[in-house]
């Protein structure tokens, strides 16, 4: 079966004001993977309240703190395995369970947690807890109900952009200024 919709992956969704789910609502999520059987994606705007030490206090705690980087806060990457940990980062070191997803990569293995902690972990990275996921038709039908917006992601944004401002950052890719859209939904 053939989606209707292009693939969206390597994109930003972009929660419209109207999104009333909380585990959305005023997020930015990036498409990892988009096709007929679903999509998947990582919420890159909203603290856990986590830092990587934090996370290494549970794994090992007789570690030592290691370098700066121990202390980069944690996302929560969305509603679906919020269990695991996941670090997005462009490639570079390989670690045990990477995939690659275009021109970034997603690691879901504790040796990459280790470098990063170490300093010795890819120059850019994201790590959240969970992630975002949908069913075959599931996103479709909620872009078709107006619930996001998407447009092709900026990977500054994803890594450099101060996290409060990732929203309307990536909004402005599409020139849309959020603060002057509708909360009301209507259909002509």
């Amino acid at each position: 079966m053939t989606s209707p919709f292009p693939s969206l992956a390597g994109h930003f969704l972009i929660a419209m004001p109207t999104m009333t789910d909380p585990a959305f609502a005023q997020s930015v999520v990036y498409l990892l993977a988009h096709d007929a059987e679903g999509a998947l994606g990582l919420i890159i705007n909203r603290h856990s309240g986590l830092t990587l030490a934090d996370v290494f206090e549970q794994l090992q705690p007789d570690q030592a703190a290691l370098d700066a980087a121990y202390n980069q806060d944690i996302f929560s990457g969305g509603p679906v395995q919020a269990e695991l940990g996941f670090v997005l980062h462009k490639h570079g070191p390989k670690f045990q369970g990477t995939t690659r997803f275009g021109e970034l990569a997603l690691t879901s293995s504790k040796d990459a947690l280790l470098a990063i902690a170490q300093g010795q972990g890819p120059e850019q990275s994201l790590i959240a807890l969970g992630h975002a996921g949908w069913g075959a038709g599931q996103l479709e039908d909620e872009l078709r109900a107006n619930a996001w917006l998407s447009c092709p992601a900026d990977q500054s944004i994803i890594f450099t952009t101060p996290v409060a401002q990732r929203r309307s950052a990536a909004a402005a890719l599409l020139g849309v200024d959020l603060e002057r859209l509708s909360h009301q939904v209507g259909h002509s």
